[in-house]
């Protein structure tokens, strides 16, 4: 079944309360997926020529992050800040590219895993109830401009935190999904060839492992959503984050639910409307249900917010 919430900030006040109105959301689509919890969030960039790391410590337990942090500065010649999320998880910001830094961490500490790269994404991920997740990652806390949540109930491969959404497989991009694709294995062997690697057998990191390519080839996101229409065989309902903004896609069949919803001080979709009713002004918000193969896209990139026009917009039926 799983849950997808996905919450974009318009203004500084909605920023200051991301993660909180992020776990709140997370917290109503419990039900919808059990077996484990992920959270994107976008936030704090660092500089250019410097990068983000989010960490998984593979045995799931925590690992002497000081020491981590310790080697991997050494590695790399400089200084590594680091901060722990929920004991098996960290944010790592080090001053190196990310495949120099990537490759300086799988020397020193072979047994933690880089689930997402770039400037402002932070990712985390756990096995079990979204409530321990949040709890643990110390969410609510957090600021950040947009963030991405998911829930699991597994209907393919594994139930590991590694399984876990959202699944990041290139900068500052990263991918949640409801539904299944049954054309993965392919898709999967075709995007090996084209250089790209995956950590897990899950059909959604494939999705995002497509994303990653079409964009590396210099589509833009809609643009590569577009050609996931065309060749991602299946039921899906996807929310895609960027270092900028997010977008949401059902499938021409859209069998798997969402529901969108716009104020002046954010934008919000989830799999079921009660994730957006905690919202903060949600009463006033217009709400409607995404129209089957359309692109949803909103985006901080230069001045102000761009948006889908509303002539695009879907209706309420069935929805609210």
């Amino acid at each position: 079944m799983c849950g997808i919430a996905g919450l974009f900030a318009k203004t500084r006040d909605t920023e200051a309360r991301l993660g909180t109105d992020l776990a709140a959301m997370l917290s109503e689509l419990a039900a919808r997926g059990p077996d484990s919890a992920g959270v994107a969030i976008y936030r704090d960039p660092v500089p250019e020529g410097s990068v983000k790391l989010s960490l998984l410590h593979s045995r799931g337990d925590e690992p002497d992050w000081a020491r981590v942090a310790a080697d991997l500065g050494h590695a790399l010649g400089g200084h590594v800040a680091l901060e722990v999320r929920g004991g098996s998880c960290a944010i790592a910001r080090a001053d190196a590219g990310g495949a120099e830094a990537e490759a300086c961490l799988r020397a020193v500490a072979p047994d933690i895993s880089v689930i997402a790269t770039g400037q402002a994404i932070e990712l985390m991920k756990r096995a079990g109830a979204p409530a321990e997740l949040i709890v643990r990652s110390g969410l609510s806390a957090l600021e950040g401009t947009h963030a991405l949540g998911h829930t699991r109930m597994a209907t393919e491969s594994r139930v590991t935190t590694e399984h876990s959404h959202p699944f990041s497989t290139g900068p500052d991009l990263c991918l949640v999904h409801n539904g299944s694709l049954s054309n993965h294995n392919r898709l999967r062997a075709s995007l090996r060839r084209e250089g790209l690697t995956f950590a897990t057998d899950n059909d959604s990191e494939v999705a995002a492992g497509y994303l990653t390519w079409r964009m590396a080839g210099g589509a833009t996101l809609d643009e590569a959503l577009e050609g996931a229409l065309r060749d991602l065989d299946g039921f899906f309902t996807f929310a895609v984050g960027t270092r900028d903004g997010f977008a949401v896609l059902r499938d021409p069949v859209a069998c798997k639910p969402a529901v969108l919803a716009e104020t002046d001080d954010w934008v919000a979709m989830a799999s079921e409307y009660r994730a957006i009713a905690v919202l903060p002004g949600a009463e006033d918000a217009e709400v409607w249900e995404p129209v089957p193969g359309r692109i949803y896209s909103w985006s901080h990139e230069g001045e102000g917010t761009t948006r889908p026009d509303a002539s695009t917009r879907g209706d309420l039926t069935g929805v609210v």
